[in-house]
């Protein structure tokens, strides 16, 4: 049932519709991601991954906005990972400079043996860069979050025998989106960094840079590269994971 719920909370935007800018003006935006890698011949590799964002302004001064992505890794046609995150945020003026949000996070990840994952909380957003096509904002939140794993063996014994982790987070964002060389290329970059405020060695951090290439007005051609760490893994595995995939962006703008 939670499995069907995370899809769902996926796949909606799509049939609704780079990343979008919560305080533009438009009263719906919607923007859908495919990206990915095969190699065949003696090692068969896939990566694939779909990203949407959907945003609407729910009242005069309310905007939701929901970012939802999957990734699906195989090798040798067998599964070595499938996520699934949906990131949802209601946010209070976000026309103004600095302005409130509310969030909550439900994820699984199939490699880490993580179930489910969900955050809860709320922050404040300062809008450092607007101007025509460009801009740059920072955020600071925090949040409850609890953590179920398929397993209680950890890579840090303090965590062993339990099978779920709760902490309270703050986090740090840094998102942007640039226009160069006369709108040929566009530059968006999604940066956070999670430590738990009541345990120090309970961190993590994503790096998500990406690059378009305007095809049409409402296509780009798109090169995506996702660095993420967490320091609480399950025993022996890696604490790093890196991507990088290639496809396209389908928009409504």
């Amino acid at each position: 049932m939670k499995r069907k719920l995370l899809y769902g909370l996926l796949v909606l935007p799509f049939f609704l519709s780079a990343q979008i800018n919560e305080s533009d003006t438009l009263k719906l935006k919607a923007t859908l991601s495919l990206t990915g890698f095969y190699q065949g011949g003696n090692v068969e590799t896939l990566i694939f991954r779909a990203k949407s964002d959907f945003s609407f302004r729910t009242l005069k001064k309310w905007v939701f906005k929901t970012q939802n992505s999957y990734v699906y890794q195989e090798f040798g046609k067998e599964k070595a990972d499938e996520d699934i995150l949906s990131l949802n945020f209601l946010y209070l003026n976000p026309e103004r400079r600095i302005y409130p949000l509310v969030l909550g996070f439900v994820s699984t990840n199939f490699r880490r043996e993580i179930d489910l994952r969900y955050l809860v909380g709320a922050g404040v957003t300062f809008q450092l860069l607007h101007k025509n096509n460009n801009w740059l904002k920072m955020a600071i939140s925090s949040e409850y979050e609890q953590t179920n794993f398929n397993t209680t063996n950890f890579n840090i014994s303090e965590y062993n025998g339990a099978r779920s982790i709760d902490t309270f987070r703050a986090t740090v964002w840094v998102n942007g989106k640039y226009v160069l060389f006369k709108k040929k290329v566009i530059v968006n970059h999604e940066l956070y960094f999670q430590p738990s405020l009541e345990q120090s060695n309970n961190f993590r951090w994503q790096a998500d840079v990406s690059l378009e290439f305007p095809l049409w007005k409402f296509l780009n051609f798109k090169v995506n590269y996702i660095h993420s760490f967490e320091n609480i893994v399950i025993e022996n595995q890696q604490q790093e994971d890196n991507f990088l995939t290639f496809g396209f962006t389908v928009k409504t703008y």
